[in-house]
C-alpha cells in the first residue's frame, strides 16, 4: 500500500514537471538535451508489456518533438522485484515515445540509496543499467529562502530528505517562507509533507514558530493518510489481541504450540478467522484439530407428535 511519504514525493513531481531534469542535470551531472517543455506523460506501460507494470511517474521534454523520457521511481524500501522491473519500464517507454530515457530513482534513505545504485547486469555483453539515484547526499540542504521560493518543490524535497537531521528546523523555516503566495492547498500539503518529515524535538520547535500549540494536518491528502494509518494500526492492534489471547488458551490447555504452527498463525490477518481459531481452541482435542475443517451441522431435531391424537377444539361460551 502506498505511503504519505511515498505519494507526498510523487506530487512533488506531478507539480513541478521540471524537478525531475533539474535534479539529474544539477544533481547527477547528466548532460541532458535542449527543451523547452516539461511535462507528465502516462506512467501505464501497456503497449509491449503487461497492464500490472505501471512506473510511479514519467516526465516527458520536448523541443517540439520528445527529446528525453524520465521514469521517476520513488524508493523507500528494498524490493528486488524493482531491479526486474526497472530495465523493462526503460525499454518500454523507450519503444513508445521514441527518444533516449533514463531511470531517476528518489531514495530519501541513505542505505536504500546505495541498494537502488548497485548496477543491474541484463546478461547481454555491455548491458548494464546503473540507476541515477538521488538520495540524501544528491538531494541539496536548502536553507536559502531565495533559492526555495524559486523552487518550493526542491524545499520541501530537501526537508523529506533532511528533516532528521540537526538542520532540518532550518529548512522548514526555508519552506514556510517558499510556499507563501502559492494556492491554499499546495501550501497545507507542502506544510503537512515538511512536518511529517522532521524529528519529534524539530517538529515542536515549528509548531512554537507557527502558534498553533498542537498542529493538526490541514490538507485533505494529508489527513486522507492519516486516517489511513489510524484505521490499519487499529485493525492491526485487534489481531495482536486476538492472536495473543489464541496463545494463552492454547497454553492453559497445555498444549505445546511448536515453531511452524505458531508463524502460521502469527501470519494471519483475517480477524474473523482468527476469532474463529479461538473459539475453537477451547474444546479442540489438539492444536493440529485447530485448522481443521468444521464438521457440518447436524439438522434440526424434530419431536413428533403422538399418533392417532388430535388438537381439541376451544371450548365455547354457550351464547345466552
Amino acid at each position: 500500500m502506498a505511503s504519505m511519504q511515498h505519494e507526498g514525493l510523487l506530487l512533488l513531481f506531478r507539480h513541478r514537471p521540471t524537478l525531475a531534469p533539474e535534479l539529474l542535470r544539477d544533481a547527477l551531472g547528466l548532460g541532458l538535451p535542449p527543451w523547452s517543455e516539461a511535462r507528465v506523460e502516462s506512467a501505464e506501460l501497456t503497449e509491449v508489456v503487461p497492464t500490472e507494470y505501471r512506473a510511479d511517474l514519467v516526465v516527458l521534454l520536448l523541443e517540439g518533438k520528445p527529446v528525453f523520457a524520465i521514469v521517476v521511481e520513488v524508493q523507500l524500501a528494498r524490493d528486488e522485484d524493482k531491479r526486474k522491473t526497472w530495465p523493462l519500464y526503460l525499454t518500454s517507454l523507450r519503444s513508445r515515445v521514441g527518444c533516449p530515457t533514463a531511470l531517476l530513482v528518489i531514495a530519501p534513505e541513505a542505505s536504500v540509496a546505495r541498494w537502488c545504485a548497485q548496477p543491474i547486469d541484463l546478461g547481454h555483453p555491455g548491458f548494464v543499467l546503473r540507476p541515477l539515484v538521488a538520495g540524501p547526499d544528491a538531494i541539496p540542504v536548502l536553507t536559502d529562502e531565495q533559492a526555495a521560493r524559486q523552487d518550493p518543490e526542491l524545499a520541501v524535497l530537501s526537508a523529506m530528505a533532511h528533516g532528521h537531521a540537526e538542520v532540518g528546523p532550518a529548512i522548514a523555516q526555508t519552506v514556510l517562507a517558499a510556499v507563501v503566495g502559492l494556492d491554499a492547498e499546495r501550501v497545507r500539503l507542502y506544510v503537512d509533507l515538511t512536518l511529517s518529515s522532521l524529528n519529534e524535538a524539530a517538529r515542536h520547535a515549528l509548531e512554537a514558530l507557527m502558534q498553533s500549540g498542537h498542529y493538526e494536518y490541514q490538507s485533505e491528502f494529508a489527513r486522507k493518510y492519516l486516517s489511513q494509518g489510524r484505521e490499519e494500526g487499529r485493525e492491526e492492534g485487534l489481531q495482536e489481541g486476538e492472536r495473543a489471547a489464541l496463545f494463552e488458551v492454547l497454553d492453559a490447555r497445555g498444549f505445546a504450540v511448536d515453531a511452524e504452527t505458531r508463524q502460521h498463525i502469527l501470519a494471519c490477518t483475517d480477524p474473523a478467522q482468527l476469532k474463529h481459531w479461538l473459539r475453537k481452541a477451547v474444546t479442540v482435542s489438539s492444536v493440529q484439530a485447530l485448522f481443521e475443517p468444521d464438521p457440518p451441522p447436524k439438522p434440526p431435531v424434530r419431536k413428533a407428535g403422538k399418533a392417532g391424537t388430535r388438537k381439541k377444539a376451544p371450548k365455547t361460551r354457550p351464547s345466552r
